[in-house]
């Protein structure tokens, strides 16, 4: 009896279509996404090239109406939201009702980019699969990714049913205040989903996709100390006291000696002494005066720390508070800890949850499965501001080099995977049924 060859039979095996376990409707949304490629990347180009530096309050609101030119088509309710409370420009809010049955998604992205008019780097250049230009990855690239996944559900007929919210805020960069007035919307629209995806860069690592399922909190502190001024001859005496600089280094050091733990970080990143000590507008500078020979009266540290949760978070600032508080020779310290700072956004079963419905998405593609990434490596973001209502997945933007950098390039070509991945995931979450 002949054998048959086993090497004609692994390649029948190997020659199995990639899109063997996607549905008629999703095999529509991956044949769209692909013919959407080149629209996409000239409305990357018209984006771009509208600078939205944060503080370009009308360039914001230009981009603003431009996403609002796609949206409407797409059956969203579009409105935006001014924020001139918070000193900002506004949110684009779009919503699109759907059947009233499945899960209600919210979708996350931001208008503004770091790259105010004065920058110069103010234009979209394409090499190849490359697009290099201000906010090109973050974020208008992610919103263009969002756009073509939603346009490939609207061609595959999967749209009209998905009850789905967008939040472009106008500030991601640099949030207004008070922050209760600039995440308003953005917060009470996490209350009202059951899952959130967040339209950020996608990150790798050593080649790979990988999945974001928290992000670090970013807080904002400053400790000011006072002391008693004095020729420096008597330094160090029982009248003098140690002064406010050496009072200061004091407690810097304690902070490093005494606040190591898993998944917090912290950081001086300014400090001055002196005679005096003059903070600028915005606290980005601060003028020491002074002269070697007197005992400095004032010593000012700002500073920020990143937490994975809020429970972390109130620990760490009682630690700072108890070190603060703690008794120097002649001088007295005082800890600010800002408000409107970033919370976190931990890593929950919920969460956990959301990457397995993308990894079981990636297999019925014919992709890698995305491991979780590693919280140290990814920064805060308004995702979670929504983080304690609700489920939320980051990175479902496209992958880049350089972000925040003149030169920030973006991978053209991850448009295409990104936007079948948030398709399918979309339509299958929306088809899922609401919790009660």
């Amino acid at each position: 009896m002949k054998l048959t060859p086993l090497v004609p039979l692994a390649a029948a095996l190997l020659a199995v279509p990639a899109h063997a376990e996607l549905s008629s409707a999703e095999k529509r949304m991956v044949a769209s996404v692909e013919a959407d490629q080149e629209r996409s990347v000239a409305l990357l180009e018209r984006l771009v090239n509208q600078n939205s530096g944060t503080l370009n309050l009308e360039g914001v609101e230009k981009v603003g109406r431009m996403m609002r030119a796609e949206l409407e088509p797409l059956g969203f309710q579009v409105r935006w939201v001014p924020m001139a409370e918070a000193q900002r420009a506004g949110h684009i809010v779009a919503v699109h009702k759907g059947n009233g049955r499945g899960k209600r998604l919210l979708l996350i992205g931001h208008l503004d980019t770091v790259f105010e008019p004065s920058s110069p780097f103010q234009t979209f250049k394409r090499e190849g699969d490359k697009g290099i230009g201000p906010g090109a990855a973050d974020d208008k690239g992610g919103m263009v990714v969002m756009l073509m996944a939603l346009r490939a559900m609207q061609a595959a007929g999967t749209l009209k049913d998905a009850d789905i919210e967008v939040v472009l805020t106008g500030d991601e960069e640099e949030a207004g205040n008070p922050i209760e007035i600039s995440r308003r919307d953005l917060v009470a629209a996490g209350k009202r989903a059951d899952a959130a995806l967040d339209f950020e860069g996608l990150s790798t690592e050593n080649g790979k996709d990988m999945g974001s399922i928290a992000r670090r909190s970013s807080n904002s502190w400053s400790v000011t100390v006072k002391a008693k001024g004095g020729h420096s001859s008597g330094i160090f005496s029982a009248d003098a006291g140690d002064g406010a600089i050496y009072a200061l280094t004091n407690i810097i050091a304690a902070f490093r000696k005494e606040l190591p733990e898993q998944n917090l970080t912290f950081n001086v990143g300014l400090i001055a002494g002196g005679a005096t000590v003059t903070p600028s507008e915005g606290g980005v500078a601060l003028t020491a005066r002074g002269k070697t020979n007197i005992i400095p009266e004032t010593a000012v540290a700002y500073g920020d720390f990143r937490t994975l949760s809020d429970e972390q978070t109130e620990r760490v600032l009682a630690k700072m508070r108890a070190i603060v508080a703690r008794p120097a020779p002649g001088a007295t310290a005082e800890f600010t800890f800002d408000p409107g700072s970033y919370p976190a956004m931990a890593p929950t079963q919920g969460n956990r949850a959301l990457l397995a419905s993308l990894n079981t998405v990636n297999r019925d593609l014919g992709l890698a499965e995305m491991a979780p990434l590693d919280p140290l490596k990814r920064g805060a973001g308004d995702i979670a501001f929504v983080a304690k209502d609700v489920d939320g997945l980051v990175g479902l933007g496209p992958t880049s080099t350089g972000d925040h950098a003149p030169g920030e390039t973006v991978d053209l070509d991850s448009f295409q995977r990104q936007a079948k991945r948030a398709a399918i995931l979309m339509t299958r979450l929306s088809r899922e049924p609401r919790p009660r």
